[in-house]
């Protein structure tokens, strides 16, 4: 199979989008690898200060793993869905199923916003705020700036649906589609490294 970019590739047969592809999904991986750098700072600085809680709360008084464990299910199902869609656009099985597998990641990537902010509450509400200890300040600092990424693709996806809406599957949704596709899957992948190394990691 030729594989022209990192990626789910479109194929020859959608022409011009294929081809338009090739460059910007290059450029979008390059540009991931920015945020890639950014939260493997951030993971550092977690680890650094994973003992300073200051006579705060901590891990154990803090993390609820069950909650965790759904998020990470929900988030890794909604990679998968979001994957079905892209096929399905590659193979060009019609705009609804293309629709209903999108709508499906937005459902998965939305629930686990919320449990998500039910945990942020819970921890309010037991003292873990940011200015309470350095390992806070950490946890503060990376975990929510993955929920704003997820949350910022959810956004993104609402424009696509909306393009395909106006536009129909025309070739800068496909190019849109293929990357936002990039975003969500690497979201996917930090937050199994958020999973280890700051809840599980947290916990041992």
């Amino acid at each position: 199979m030729n594989t022209r970019h990192p990626g789910l590739n479109l194929g020859a047969h959608h022409g011009a989008a294929d081809d338009a592809a090739e460059v910007e999904i290059f450029g979008f991986w390059v540009f991931m690898m920015s945020d890639a750098v950014l939260f493997g700072l951030l993971m550092a600085t977690y680890v650094s200060f994973l003992g300073a809680t200051h006579g705060g709360p901590g891990p154990q008084t803090l993390f609820d793993l069950r909650s965790i464990t759904v998020q990470t299910v929900l988030l890794l199902t909604s990679s998968l869905t979001m994957g079905l869609a892209q096929l399905a656009m590659k193979h060009e099985e019609g705009t609804r199923r293309i629709v209903v597998w999108l709508l499906v990641s937005l459902g998965l990537g939305g629930a686990f916003l919320a449990l998500e902010m039910h945990d942020f509450l819970s921890m309010i509400d037991k003292g873990g705020v940011p200015q309470a200890s350095g390992f806070l300040s950490a946890y503060w600092a990376l975990v929510p700036l993955h929920g704003l990424h997820v949350a910022s693709a959810g956004l993104w996806m609402l424009a696509i649906l909306g393009q395909m809406a106006w536009y129909g599957v025309d070739d800068g949704v496909k190019t849109g589609l293929l990357r936002l596709g990039v975003l969500w899957h690497f979201l996917d992948v930090v937050w199994i490294g958020i999973f280890t190394i700051v809840f599980v990691g947290g916990l041992a």
